[in-house]
């Protein structure tokens, strides 16, 4: 009866500590899976599929062939990894300066679930095979790749901590990817991929202004140069963050003038333009945690009302 009762006990310790192995698993691969910043890297592949549908004239008509299917399948799986490695090895560098801010302490380094060498390897690992896949796309879009995995983590990550211009400088990373998923689609640099471009680079600044604005004493505690954090009334924020959206409107609206979209486009184009330009004003007339909120979710609304209109109008 003892022997019987011993095995069961050891029987349940085996299962207990298998639970555990398994919840540790699980926990571990979640934290990787943080380090990729999933949300930024779903907007950046988001960026490069609308790059390339406004780089083909009928996505119908070019996704009848399997060959394109694929090319496109390529292209988005190669941005994902680039964009995942260039997310993580920005999480090993600022690791030290994350253990400072409230909204970044808990990341996966500075918790103490993934170690420094690993996530540098991980990194290094995602943007090389993001490299290697865009191989099979084409030369000049594995070029914009690197480039944007080098920005984005050599120049933009250190300049954070050095001068506000980081936010123009990063600007140009983040707009890459758009100009990458064209690239793809089209073997070429052409009027349309340019202005898509700058239509993300443009975008970025609003949107960042006023996250910055949002968390800027998180900013400060964690020693990132930033306008919101030198800037006590926040006016000259708001003012910069008007005059970076109507640099904006033109490049969104014009993508009809160069026909590269249709009225449907200008139509929706428009109206998201103007509610973002509102909830900028607002900002202006009232500084504030709350209205610059409603930039944030504005600007959200008017990137993703953007992808949808030329999804539908390539179709």
């Amino acid at each position: 009866m003892e022997t019987l009762q011993t095995d069961l006990a050891l029987a349940s310790d085996t299962a207990q500590n298998k639970q555990v192995s398994k919840i540790s698993a699980l926990n571990t691969l979640a934290a990787y899976y943080e380090m990729t910043k999933p949300g930024i890297t779903r907007m950046v592949v988001l960026s490069a599929a609308a790059g390339y549908y406004l780089g083909v004239s009928n996505a119908s008509e070019h996704f009848a062939e399997i060959g394109n299917v694929l090319n496109f399948f390529l292209a988005m799986v190669g941005t994902a990894l680039v964009s995942s490695g260039s997310c993580v090895l920005n999480n090993f560098m600022e690791r030290d300066f994350d253990k400072l801010m409230k909204r970044t302490m808990l990341r996966p380094i500075p918790a103490g679930a993934i170690s420094p060498k690993a996530a540098l390897t991980f990194g290094l690992f995602l943007g090389i095979a993001g490299v290697v896949t865009l191989t099979f796309v084409n030369m000049l879009t594995v070029g914009l790749a690197i480039l944007t995995f080098v920005l984005y983590v050599n120049v933009y990550t250190p300049l954070k901590r050095k001068t506000t211009l980081s936010l123009i400088v990063g600007g140009f990373p983040g707009a890459l990817p758009a100009l990458g998923g064209w690239t793809a689609a089209t073997n070429t640099v052409g009027l349309g991929g340019l202005m898509f471009f700058a239509l993300m680079f443009f975008w970025q600044m609003p949107h960042f202004l006023a996250l910055s604005w949002m968390y800027k004493q998180d900013y400060e505690r964690g020693g990132y140069e930033m306008l919101a954090v030198h800037d006590t009334t926040g006016k000259s924020l708001a003012r910069q963050t008007i005059m970076y959206i109507l640099l904006l409107i033109p490049f969104t609206l014009s993508l009809t003038f160069v026909r590269e979209t249709g009225m449907v486009y200008l139509a929706g184009a428009s109206v998201l333009c103007a509610v973002f330009l509102y909830f900028s004003l607002q900002l202006l007339r009232n500084v504030s945690v709350v209205n610059a909120r409603k930039v944030l979710l504005s600007s959200y609304l008017y990137l993703v009302g953007i992808f949808i209109l030329i999804f539908i109008d390539k179709v």
